[in-house]
């Protein structure tokens, strides 16, 4: 076991904005355990981030408590400490109440809500003494629906009021807990929401035009927002929501 800096784990981190926040972390030289259901996609992102700082990949499902466990007390073998959580896994099951099934509403409130929920509940135990942040990606859904998203925004509402809860419960542990809403942010998860429609152009025109700053958001945007809550500068910062959506949820849409 190697006793080093501060130490970051992130789920869903073998793509899309978990990779990008992995990335971060590692490049301010925090060790990094990526953890994803794609266990060969983490280690993948692992073996890259080795450049910048140590890194491990671990594979398992958020919503299963023993891997979730795991995770937890596999960073805390291999790092000693544990002091950022990112929970980003999440998963959109498209639909409305009536066209969703039982099992398709049951495993987005696993994936995006139980799964935030079991990390955080294991993280909370290895940060007590030494303090530390929480980190909950929800989604700008948290606060404004489009059609045909009633398991994802009731997932994306939910993490708010977790992250209020929790900043209550914790803050006397020097546990800080705060959540980042993006907006359209560019991963294989919108590439394959852009595949499924009808014109792409046209959607993507929409799309673009829905944004004041006239571009959709990176990967990169997200883990910034996320490398300064995990920060000292955001010290006295908990129980907060950060939009990132570059001015999409105030103009409307």
């Amino acid at each position: 076991m190697s006793r080093i800096g501060k130490t970051v784990l992130v789920t869903g981190a073998a793509a899309g904005i978990g990779e990008g926040i992995a990335e971060r972390f590692a490049e301010a030289g925090y060790a990094v355990a990526a953890f994803d259901i794609d266990g060969n996609g983490a280690k993948r992102i692992a073996e890259r981030l080795c450049a910048h700082a140590p890194a491990i990949a671990i594979q398992g499902d958020v919503a299963v408590e023993t891997d979730a466990q795991e995770a937890v007390a596999r960073t805390m073998a291999e790092f000693g400490r544990l002091d950022v959580l990112v929970n980003n896994a999440g998963i959109e099951i498209n639909g409305s109440v009536t066209a969703l099934t039982s099992s398709a509403w049951d495993r987005q409130i696993a994936v995006n809500l139980r799964g935030p929920f079991l990390m955080s509940k294991y993280a909370v135990a290895s940060m007590r003494g030494r303090g530390g942040a929480i980190i909950h990606i929800s989604s700008v859904h948290a606060w404004v629906s489009w059609p045909e998203c009633a398991a994802y925004d009731a997932t994306k509402s939910a993490l708010i009021g977790l992250t209020r809860a929790m900043a209550l419960d914790h803050g006397p542990d020097n546990i800080r807990v705060n959540a980042i809403c993006p907006g359209y942010i560019d991963t294989p998860l919108m590439e394959k929401w852009l595949a499924s429609v009808p014109d792409r152009e046209d959607t993507m025109r929409q799309v673009l035009g829905c944004h004041p700053l006239s571009r959709i958001g990176t990967p990169r945007d997200v883990a910034e927002a996320a490398l300064f809550l995990a920060s000292d500068a955001a010290s006295f910062i908990s129980g907060a929501s950060l939009t990132v959506d570059g001015a999409m949820s105030v103009a409307g849409h």
